[in-house]
C-alpha cells in the first residue's frame, strides 16, 4: 500500500511564524472583502437610494424609527445667520438645503413623502363669546386626536407671526415659519380653528398630488368661468414644503395688508371677482385672482380638490349625520371584522376593510352616506360670537356640538366608550363587546 508521507514536525521558521502568517492571510481576505463591498456600495449609491424605502428579495427592512436625539455637528442651513423665518427675506435653494438636512438625519428621510404637519390656530386673546374658548379647545382636541391616530405632527399657534397679518392672513406667516422649522415634513396642512375633522379614519390621498405643490378645495368652473371668490376655500388646504411654495407664499403675501399696494389689491379684487361684496383683499380672493391671472405660473401646480370633503359646508352636512351613523352601524352589524376591537395605534389596519364596504356608499355629497372628511363652520365665528345673520339663534353652536361628538365617538370607540347623544358631549356609555351586533339602536 502506497502511503502519503506526512511531516509531523514543521521546520523551525515556519513553525514559529505560522500564527503570524495565518493572521496576515485572514487580514488580507478581510480587506479584500471590505474593498469589494465598499466599491460596489458606492458605485450604486445615489441620492434616491439614500432616501429609498425599497426592500430587497433577501431581507425585509422595517421603517427606521425617528431619532429625535441625533443632530450631527455638520453645518446646515440653520447655521446661516441670514436665515429668516419670516416673510421678509427669501430663502435660496430651499430644496437643496432641505435635502442636505434630510441626508444628515436619515431617520427622518425615511417615508418623508408621506409626512404631514398640521397647522391650526386662533387669536392671542380670550374669546368674546362665552362658549368660544370651549369650542376652540374641542376643535383642537379633534385635530390632535386625528394626528395621533395617523402619526402626524401638529402645531397650534395663537400668536401673530407678522404684526400686519393678525387676521385671515395670519396662516401665511405661520406656514412660512413652519416650513423652515420642519424640514422633515413634506406637506404643511393648514386648518382653520372652526373646521372639524368628521371622518377620523380617512387619510388624504397624497399619491394623487405627486405632481402638485398646493392642494386646495375648489371648482375650476367657478374659478375660470364664474370668477367667484368662493371658487376655492382656504379653510383647509395642503402645501408642499418646497422652493415653489416659498416663492408662492411671497407672492401671495404681497397682496396682503403688509404690502404697500394693499389698497390697490383690494380694489382690483372687488372689480375682478363677480360676487365679492366684502371689501379688502383677503387670502381666499387673492388665491382665486392668482389662478385667474397667472395660471401658467401657478395654476398648473395647484390641485383643485372636489372629490371628497377637504372642505365641507356645515349647513349641507350636519342634518345628515344621524343617517350616516345608522348606515355605518348597519354595515358593522353585518361584518364581524369591522366590530373587532383593536389597539388605537393599529386602528388604521381596518381602513382597507372599510373601503370594500363603502364602495356602495355613493360619493361624498348629499347623495352618499360616507362620513364627510372635513366639516367647516364657515360664517359661525365661534370665538367672536358674531355669526352670519343667516344662521338663526344658536344653530351654529348646536351644529358644532353635534359634529364634534360625531367625530369624538369615532375616537372614544377605540377606548371602549361612546356618546349616546350627539347633542350632549358630557355623557358616555361603555360599548358592549361585539357592538353593534344587537344594540345599534342606542345611537340612532
Amino acid at each position: 500500500m502506497t502511503r502519503i508521507k506526512v511531516h509531523t514536525k514543521a521546520p523551525t521558521f515556519f513553525r514559529d511564524c505560522r500564527p503570524f502568517i495565518l493572521a496576515v492571510f485572514v487580514a488580507i481576505l478581510l480587506l479584500y472583502a471590505l474593498w469589494s463591498f465598499t466599491e460596489t456600495a458606492w458605485t450604486n449609491l445615489s441620492v434616491s437610494a439614500i432616501f429609498s424605502n425599497a426592500t430587497t428579495d433577501h431581507c425585509t427592512s422595517q421603517p427606521q424609527s425617528l431619532n429625535r436625539t441625533h443632530d450631527p455637528p455638520e453645518p446646515t442651513f440653520y447655521d446661516d445667520p441670514e436665515l429668516c423665518y419670516t416673510l421678509d427675506k427669501p430663502i435660496d435653494n430651499w430644496d437643496d438645503k432641505r435635502k442636505s438636512w434630510l441626508k444628515l438625519h436619515p431617520s427622518f428621510a425615511d417615508n418623508v413623502q408621506d409626512r404631514i404637519l398640521l397647522l391650526t390656530g386662533s387669536q392671542p386673546s380670550p374669546c368674546k363669546s362665552p362658549i368660544g374658548d370651549h369650542l376652540l379647545l374641542r376643535g383642537f382636541k379633534n385635530k390632535a386626536d386625528y394626528c395621533r391616530i395617523h402619526g402626524y405632527d401638529i402645531f397650534y399657534s395663537n400668536a401673530c407671526f407678522d404684526p400686519k397679518l393678525c387676521n385671515v392672513w395670519a396662516k401665511v406667516a405661520v406656514i412660512r415659519a413652519s416650513m423652515v422649522a420642519h424640514p422633515e415634513a413634506e406637506w404643511i396642512w393648514w386648518m382653520d380653528s372652526d373646521a372639524i375633522i368628521t371622518d377620523m379614519d380617512f387619510k388624504i390621498p397624497l399619491q394623487r398630488y405627486k405632481e402638485h405643490n398646493l392642494v386646495v378645495p375648489g371648482w375650476p368652473n367657478l374659478v375660470y368661468e364664474k370668477k367667484s371668490w368662493v371658487a376655492v376655500n382656504t379653510g383647509s388646504f395642503l402645501m408642499r414644503n418646497c422652493e415653489w411654495s416659498l416663492e408662492f407664499l411671497d407672492v401671495w403675501a404681497s397682496m396682503s395688508p403688509r404690502s404697500p399696494d394693499y389698497k390697490y389689491w383690494s380694489e382690483t379684487l372687488m372689480s375682478t371677482l363677480s360676487d365679492k361684496v366684502i371689501p379688502g383683499a383677503d387670502e381666499q380672493s387673492s388665491l382665486v385672482y392668482l389662478l385667474l391671472r397667472e395660471k401658467k405660473k401657478w395654476g398648473d401646480m395647484i390641485y383643485l380638490e372636489n372629490q371628497y370633503y377637504l372642505h365641507g359646508y356645515w349647513v349641507e352636512i350636519v342634518g345628515r349625520l344621524n343617517n350616516i351613523i345608522k348606515k355605518y352601524l348597519d354595515t358593522e352589524a353585518k361584518v364581524p371584522v369591522l366590530r373587532r376591537r383593536v389597539a388605537e395605534v393599529v386602528s388604521e389596519s381596518l381602513d382597507g376593510v372599510w373601503e370594500r364596504y363603502l364602495r356602495d356608499a355613493g360619493g361624498f355629497g348629499n347623495s352618499g352616506w360616507r362620513r364627510p372628511f372635513i366639516t367647516h363652520f364657515t360664517g359661525c365665528q365661534p370665538c367672536t360670537g358674531k355669526h352670519d345673520p343667516a344662521y338663526k339663534g344658536n344653530a351654529c353652536w348646536v351644529a358644532m356640538e353635534k359634529s364634534l361628538n360625531f367625530a369624538d365617538n369615532q375616537v372614544l370607540r377605540r377606548y371602549g366608550f361612546m356618546h349616546p347623544d350627539l347633542g350632549n358631549g358630557s355623557s358616555v356609555f361603555p360599548v358592549p363587546f361585539d357592538f353593534p351586533a344587537d344594540e345599534k339602536e342606542e345611537l340612532v
